[in-house]
């Protein structure tokens, strides 16, 4: 098995340190949960690319765990970003769409609330519902070993996903009725990939007209229809393929 991954705050791991203490929430699960003990291996990033690579030297207590710091690596960011717009599932979907498009390798992840949602985020219970899809991204991406966390960004509006729409090298919204393929597109060699991957309901006239405005085109998966829970993953990884970061 590979080391497992713990995540620090961005100063632990200025100056390339030889040793780290890991306390809090992440000391208490590797030394109260995990159960490490001295010799075994363990990484430690901040999640925006920086890693330590050691063993642990020491735990104490309940929540304390000394790290020797053998190997320090630097992810860089990749030369195509990959965002997939997310439209709000219902229920748990929603952090089941995060999981698994943080396992596969998704940069970054942006809350839509799209005019055909039947969940829609508001007040407290949105404040909940997007710390519960941050803490999802947050574990995946420990599980998942990467240095590199996605972003889950602040909810946005279908207006302000046509901006971010605009701005894209290559700007796409998922539907079923697409006349072109995801899967021929003609994809950048460097910049953003943005993806809207819309509700059960499906995105709306509307909503397609204003996305098509700021340049993105609709394009069909596959033969099938996938819910909204599975599409994101299901598309990112075509894209990530096909632009050489799986290989």
């Amino acid at each position: 098995m590979t080391a497992p991954v713990f995540l620090v705050e961005p100063q632990a791991l200025d100056g390339a340190p030889a040793a780290v203490t890991v306390t809090g929430p992440e000391g208490r699960h590797a030394v109260s949960v995990r159960r490490l003990t001295p010799g075994e291996e363990i990484v430690l990033t901040d999640g925006t690319g920086r890693g330590a690579y050691g063993v642990v030297a020491a735990v104490s207590g309940k929540d304390v765990l000394e790290v020797e710091v053998r190997e320090h690596r630097t992810e860089p960011e990749p030369a195509v970003r990959i965002t997939v717009v997310q439209a709000l599932p219902k229920g748990d979907r929603g952090e089941l769409a995060v999981e698994t498009m943080t396992e596969a390798g998704i940069d970054a992840i942006v809350p839509w609330s799209a005019a055909r949602c039947v969940t829609q985020w508001r007040g407290e219970r949105g404040a909940k519902a997007l710390a519960k899809w941050r803490s999802t991204a947050r574990e995946a991406a420990k599980q998942a070993r990467r240095l590199r966390f996605p972003s889950v960004a602040e909810p946005m509006t279908t207006r302000q996903v046509a901006g971010l729409l605009s701005g894209a090298a290559f700007a796409g919204v998922l539907h079923e009725e697409g006349s072109a393929a995801l899967a021929t597109a003609a994809l950048p060699e460097s910049g953003d990939i943005v993806l809207v991957v819309g509700p059960e309901g499906g995105v709306s006239p509307e909503e397609i007209a204003a996305f098509a405005a700021a340049g993105a085109d609709p394009y069909r998966l596959g033969p099938t229809v996938l819910r909204t829970s599975t599409a994101g993953v299901a598309a990112g990884s075509v894209l990530l393929a096909r632009t050489g970061r799986w290989g």
